[in-house]
């Protein structure tokens, strides 16, 4: 399966190589290492999202919980078969509540998004109305974040209203990525307005269509963390009309984060530029760690 996934992927990139390279965009720099540090929260969080809702509705899952002592639980749910563990809560020295979703190993993740079977589909009408039809996800995808969602937005309001708060931060893992991005989305168009959406992602593959990031982008801020030379970043291919939302956080070989501003970054310090194609890329990074946060329960 691992090698069949593998030449799947060596076939994907000599076709991305066919395609015309984006021009790269000037700007990036390296983060502080206070900038850094802001994001771990956010990687314990993400990295929570793996345990079992019994223990993130009891906040008891070790470590990850440990970092994150004040989370207040609201609900968890998910069977991590058909649908991906979820939690949601309130942080109060972030003042936001929290939503995370249980993400999946690179060995997982690879053959899915290779799978000749998929497709962009639009956004499901009844949790997205009188969004465009050209805005567009990976099916899988979608299908995921559909089987949570009237439970997470449920939650969130709860939250919203028993603590007060007006943001909503929003975190995920790989998969867990992919649903963050596409739950943050929904959240923008089904809470108050004045509500906040910060959306937080670790090794998240390409989501949607470029219409579905620029309709993202326009709706929360992004922070998007990708490690080294994780191939999982580089797939679904731009060849196949597939498009990263903004806010890449590129860690380097060096251990250095790297901003890459825009969409697709193509300069040689950030995903795109340190990872060509998947015969260069190395699965054991796709996990961690993230400031020393291995992603994981």
């Amino acid at each position: 399966m691992i090698f069949a996934s593998v030449f799947a992927l060596a076939l994907l990139a000599a076709r991305v190589a066919a395609v015309p390279v984006l021009e790269a965009r000037q700007g990036i720099s390296t983060l502080s290492a206070a900038q850094v540090a802001a994001v771990k929260p956010y990687s314990y969080y993400a990295a929570a999202a793996y345990c079992v809702p019994a223990r993130t509705r009891a906040w008891d899952c070790g470590t990850n919980c440990q970092n994150n002592a004040a989370f207040r639980p609201i609900d968890s749910g998910g069977d991590g078969g058909v649908t991906q563990y979820w939690y949601v809560g309130y942080d109060p020295n972030l003042r936001s509540i929290i939503v995370g979703f249980q993400g999946t190993e690179s060995e997982k993740i690879i053959p899915v998004l290779t799978n000749a079977d998929f497709r962009l589909d639009g956004l499901d009408s009844g949790l997205f109305p009188g969004v465009s039809s050209s805005v567009r996800t990976h099916n899988g995808f979608g299908e995921a974040q559909r089987r949570s969602a009237a439970a997470v937005l449920a939650a969130v309001r709860s939250g919203l209203t028993t603590h007060g708060a007006t943001t909503v931060t929003v975190v995920g893992h790989s998969l867990g990525g992919a649903i963050a991005i596409i739950s943050s989305a929904h959240l923008a168009n089904n809470l108050p307005a004045g509500t906040t959406i910060k959306t937080y992602t670790f090794g998240t593959p390409r989501v949607g269509n470029e219409a579905f990031a620029n309709y993202v982008n326009a709706r929360s801020e992004m922070v998007r963390v990708n490690n080294k030379k994780d191939p999982v970043p580089i797939i679904p291919g731009r060849f196949l009309g597939f498009a990263h939302t903004e806010g890449e956080v590129h860690i380097n070989d060096a251990g250095q984060w790297i901003s890459c501003p825009g969409q697709d970054n193509t300069n040689s310090q950030c995903t795109i530029g340190a990872v060509p194609n998947i015969l260069v890329s190395n699965s054991g990074d796709h996990s961690g760690p993230y400031d020393g946060v291995t992603l994981r329960c």
